[in-house]
């Protein structure tokens, strides 16, 4: 089974690239073969639209909260939400998300979807640090255009496989590394964030915490610990939860999960 880890950007260029994490799943065994850069939304496409059987895990949210979505009086059903939103300008987005905080109570101003709490992610409304809003707003669509099957969001080609993936969960929930392990700013790229990344590899390579054991070649295991902003080690998190989805049936999403809210693998 093919497997990619997508570390994704809401404005991708040379500098800031979208990162994907490319490898086999063997059982148990992730072999990890290559780092690929995509500069552009069109790149991004075409891996989307690569022929199947693939599985891949993507760290964006793929939905917006139920509250929020009835609230706005917004479409429901995820394809219709999607359509809905993407029909919107960025700054149209901004100015509703905008709106609907300035409405809600101090202490309650971003409302989250179920699967943010055990995941420990942000709200999907957040627009700054990480703007993952706007990692909706660029990402869904095109996942949605690409007609990709999405469980528990849209039947599509099953023989490519779109889930949402989430490394913060991996590292701060099931290893327990409260460290920071990056930053895109360069007099940050710390010995102490080497360090951490140092010791979340080797978590991965003894199989922690998923069962997935990843394998790869000294070059990549040497940037992935070596790179500050981490988006290479972040894809690779991405392939091993998408890895660990695979191998279960309806991915591991739970039965429970709400209707058209999504779920991050592994949670």
């Amino acid at each position: 089974m093919r497997i990619f880890g997508v570390d994704f950007t809401c404005a991708p260029r040379r500098a800031k690239p979208i990162t994907v994490a490319s490898g086999v799943l063997h059982k148990s065994r992730l072999n990890l073969e290559a780092i690929e850069r995509l500069q552009t939304f069109t790149d991004f496409e075409h891996l989307l639209a690569r022929a199947g059987p693939w599985v891949g895990g993507f760290d964006f949210p793929f939905s917006l909260p139920r509250d929020l979505v009835r609230d706005l009086g917004w479409p429901a059903e995820w394809p219709a939400l999607v359509a809905h939103c993407a029909a919107l300008s960025r700054q149209e987005l901004r100015k509703a998300l905008d709106d609907y905080r300035a409405s809600r109570p101090i202490g309650s101003k971003y409302v989250h979807r179920a699967t943010d709490y055990p995941a420990g992610s942000s709200s999907p409304m957040k627009l700054v640090n990480p703007p993952v809003a706007l990692m909706f707003h660029e990402g869904a669509p095109r996942v949605l255009a690409s007609g990709a099957h999405v469980p528990a969001l849209s039947a599509g080609d099953e023989k490519r496989v779109a889930l949402e993936a989430y490394p913060g969960l991996l590292v701060r929930r099931q290893l327990g590394i409260r460290e920071s392990y990056k930053s895109d700013t360069r007099r940050e790229h710390t010995p102490q964030r080497r360090a951490a990344r140092r010791q979340i590899v080797e978590a991965l390579k003894k199989g922690k915490p998923l069962g997935v054991r990843l394998v790869t070649a000294p070059r990549l295991e040497r940037a992935m610990v070596a790179e500050g902003a981490a988006d290479l080690l972040d894809a690779a998190i991405c392939a091993v939860q998408a890895a660990w989805a695979a191998a279960r049936p309806g991915y591991g999403i739970p039965a429970s999960a709400p209707h058209g809210e999504g779920w991050i693998v592994s949670s």
